[in-house]
């Protein structure tokens, strides 16, 4: 039985960076699906700690919050940089993704697609700017080794792309770290796998 439980609705939204994570780490898990009308009628919500899911299972720990169970699990594969220094720059690059997030999420719920895409080589300036900082843009977004953080501005990224084709064109460092982490052998064969392709982005929509 995998060690790993993600019960999460049927969607990449909070979970694809922790998938895409432990696939790349050669790591099986159970995904348990919600549904909409199920996750309204059922006693689940009341029981979750914040009333929202993910729920993440390792073992007997419980864990919600998205965030917290891809630092949970950068620590327990060794994917929060080599040192204090490093984890604190991993730290700040997954906050600035949540930024991003929280960013995209609203106008498309509120159908300001097109603005937000006209803003949207702003934020990811600073991710570009990283990038060059560390070995040019040629390595990972810190130090020599993938990161935690790593998967979830890949999936940032990769939601993107379907938001917005092409919108990476004119980011060529952004487009060949895309390419270059997708090309990791488990990495790629996940991706390609009807469990990720088959999975909206969000929703019923693709983003």
């Amino acid at each position: 039985v995998p060690p790993y439980t993600i019960v999460y609705f049927p969607v990449r939204g909070r979970c694809e960076a922790m998938r895409m994570l432990l696939a790349d780490q050669g790591q099986s898990w159970k995904e348990e699906v919600v549904t909409k009308d199920s996750w309204m009628q059922s006693p689940l919500k009341a029981s979750c700690l914040y009333g929202q899911l993910p729920k993440f299972q390792d073992g007997d720990l419980t864990l919600y919050q998205s965030n917290a169970i891809l630092r949970h699990l950068g620590r327990t594969f060794g994917l929060y940089g080599k040192d204090q220094r490093e984890a604190a720059l991993v730290d700040m690059v997954n906050d600035g993704v949540e930024d991003v997030r929280r960013h995209y999420h609203c106008p498309l719920q509120e159908g300001g697609k097109a603005r937000y895409v006209q803003e949207l080589p702003g934020y990811l300036k600073p991710f570009e700017t990283l990038l060059i900082q560390n070995q040019g843009g040629q390595a990972f977004i810190v130090g020599d080794q993938i990161s935690f953080a790593d998967y979830n501005l890949l999936d940032l990224l990769l939601n993107h792309q379907v938001l917005a084709p092409g919108c990476l064109d004119s980011h060529p460092l952004l487009l060949a770290y895309v390419t270059r982490l997708s090309a990791r052998p488990k990495l790629k064969a996940y991706l390609a796998s009807p469990e990720h392709v088959n999975r909206p982005v969000h929703g019923a929509q693709k983003i």
